[in-house]
């Protein structure tokens, strides 16, 4: 009798931001919803303004998180249409279906599901994500798989962060965070994948969505400020918590604790200029990125 090696156990390719989403960053936004889903909404507002969703038609919101998104394009298709929205973070999607159960919104639908590995269904006329799709270990593949739940002639429409350059809270906290620590070697932290920028670049995304099978590649710059403090303390807790300063921050644990009020004082600092009237208002720079799938019949749609 021959001998069988076992095989070694397989993971799942976003497994570890999954975690990061259905844990830690879940946990976040719950506490920071109110300036997070508040300050991005302008955003994604500006996106759908420019790339409605068609009267009684189907639509998949990606990444929904707690699903404001997804009612909204449920309003937007009206009564004969229907929005669902997916998110990989089950915590996100039981928040989701418990808020449009209580606002008695009867178009929509929420799974989980991982968008680079899933069955997405469909066919769906729009599909749209605001902040949900920059943190895939594949995008191609992810990107692929919406083309696959599109109509022949569906658009995507994505909203994602510019560079951080152009979000300065944002990289200014970053900056203010690394002189004081860098990030650890170590930790048992799960990530949340490739991060808020990976798709910042036009000349990447649009490589992306091409390989991808996407055509009609379009990008529309938007400068719109958002709220990231009712005070300078909040505004402090919040880049601690959340994005690339927050990560360092998260993934030392109690390791560093004791730095945390040199990291405070320094924040305080560097975010002073944002602040007015006591409260801490920031420009934000996203991308509204638009692509179709190709019409049946074309060179790229057969």
């Amino acid at each position: 009798m021959s001998e069988t090696t076992p095989s070694a156990p397989t993971t799942a390719p976003n497994a570890e931001a999954i975690e990061a989403w259905d844990g830690p960053l879940f946990e976040r936004f719950v506490r920071y919803r109110h300036l997070l889903v508040t300050g991005l909404a302008a955003h994604g507002d500006a996106a759908l303004d420019r790339y409605p969703p068609p009267a009684g038609g189907r639509a998949i919101d990606l990444g929904c998180g707690f699903g404001d998104t997804t009612r909204q394009i449920a309003a937007l298709v009206g009564r004969d249409g229907h929005a669902v929205g997916v998110d990989a973070s089950a915590r996100f999607i039981e928040a989701a279906t418990s808020e449009a159960a209580e606002a008695g919104v009867g178009n929509v639908a929420f799974r989980v599901a991982d968008v680079q590995t899933a069955d997405l269904g469909g066919p769906f006329d729009l599909a749209f994500s605001r902040m949900g799709m920059m943190f895939f270990t594949n995008p191609v593949a992810a990107l692929r798989r919406v083309g696959e739940a599109l109509a022949p002639g569906g658009r995507l429409v994505m909203v994602v962060w510019r560079r951080r350059e152009d979000n300065a809270w944002v990289h200014r906290a970053q900056q203010i965070v690394e002189r004081i620590l860098q990030r650890p070697d170590d930790y048992s932290e799960p990530t949340c994948g490739p991060g808020p920028f990976s798709m910042a670049d036009a000349d990447t995304v649009t490589a992306q969505l091409l390989a991808a099978g996407f055509d009609d590649v379009a990008l529309h710059r938007n400068d719109l400020p958002i709220l990231i403090g009712r005070d300078v303390d909040e505004a402090i807790d919040l880049v601690m918590a959340i994005g690339p300063a927050g990560e360092i921050v998260r993934l030392w644990g109690g390791r560093q604790a004791h730095r945390h009020e040199e990291i405070r004082a320094a924040l305080r600092e560097g975010l002073d200029e944002f602040v007015g009237d006591g409260a801490v208002h920031a420009q934000a720079s996203t991308w509204t990125v638009a692509a179709t799938r190709p019409p049946a019949g074309s060179a790229r749609g057969r």
